[in-house]
C-alpha cells in the first residue's frame, strides 16, 4: 500500500482547507493509499517561503511517503518555476505527485509527458522574457539612454577633508548617503593616488 500526503493550501486564515481535505481524502481511498500526513500552508501562492510545503519536502527527502496528493496544481505554487522545482525534487526521490482537479498523476506515462511539456513551455516563456529584456537594451543604446545604474557622483575631496577633520565613517555616510564601505573605498583611493604622487 502506498504511503499518501495531502497539501492544501488557502489564500488567507478566512478560507478553510476542509473542501480540498475531503476531496483528497476520497481520491486516497478510491485509490488505495494509506495517509501519513496532512499538511496545510495558510498563506498567499505568490510567498516563496512556506513552512508547511518546507516541511512536506523535507519528509519526501526522508522517505516517509511515496505520493503527494493535491487538489489543484496552483496549491503547489503560483509561478510555472517554483511549481516545476517542486515536481524535479519529487520525481528525484521518486514519490509521484498527483493533483485532483487537473488530473494530473505523474505515476503514469501521460502525467510525466505533461510535465515534460510544462516544463518545455516555462524554458520558453524565460527564453522570451530574455530576449524582449536584450531587445530593449538595445534600442535604449541606440537611442542613447543609459542603461543599469548611474555611477556614483561623489565630491571624494570633500570626503576625504570631513574624515582630516575628524568625522568617522559612520558620519561620513550619513552624510553623504552611501555606504561605510564605498567611504573607505574612496579614503583608500585617495591614500593610494597621494602615495603615488609622492613617489
Amino acid at each position: 500500500m502506498k504511503r499518501a500526503a495531502l497539501y492544501m493550501r488557502v489564500s488567507s486564515v478566512d478560507q478553510h482547507p476542509e473542501t480540498q481535505l475531503y476531496d483528497l481524502r476520497q481520491m486516497a481511498a478510491q485509490r488505495g493509499y494509506q495517509i501519513v500526513a496532512e499538511v496545510t500552508d495558510k498563506i498567499s501562492g505568490v510567498k516563496a517561503r512556506r513552512p508547511g510545503l518546507d516541511d512536506l519536502v523535507h519528509d519526501a527527502r526522508r522517505g516517509r511517503f511515496d505520493v503527494v496528493l493535491v487538489w489543484a496544481s496552483d496549491r503547489i505554487a503560483r509561478s510555472v518555476k517554483r511549481f516545476l522545482e517542486v515536481l524535479d525534487e519529487l520525481n528525484r526521490l521518486g514519490i509521484e505527485f498527483v493533483s485532483f482537479r487537473e488530473q494530473i498523476d505523474t505515476g503514469g506515462p501521460l502525467g510525466r509527458a505533461i510535465v515534460i511539456i510544462i516544463g518545455a513551455i516555462a524554458e520558453l516563456e524565460r527564453n522570451l522574457i530574455i530576449e524582449r529584456v536584450r531587445a530593449g537594451m538595445r534600442r535604449a543604446r541606440l537611442e542613447g539612454r543609459h542603461i543599469g545604474r548611474r555611477p556614483l557622483e561623489l565630491d571624494h575631496d570633500a570626503i576625504v577633508r570631513d574624515r582630516r577633520h575628524g568625522q568617522s565613517l559612520g558620519q561620513l555616510a550619513r552624510n553623504y548617503s552611501v555606504s561605510r564601505t564605498t567611504i573607505h573605498r574612496v579614503l583608500h583611493e585617495h591614500a593610494a593616488t597621494s602615495q603615488e604622487h609622492v613617489a
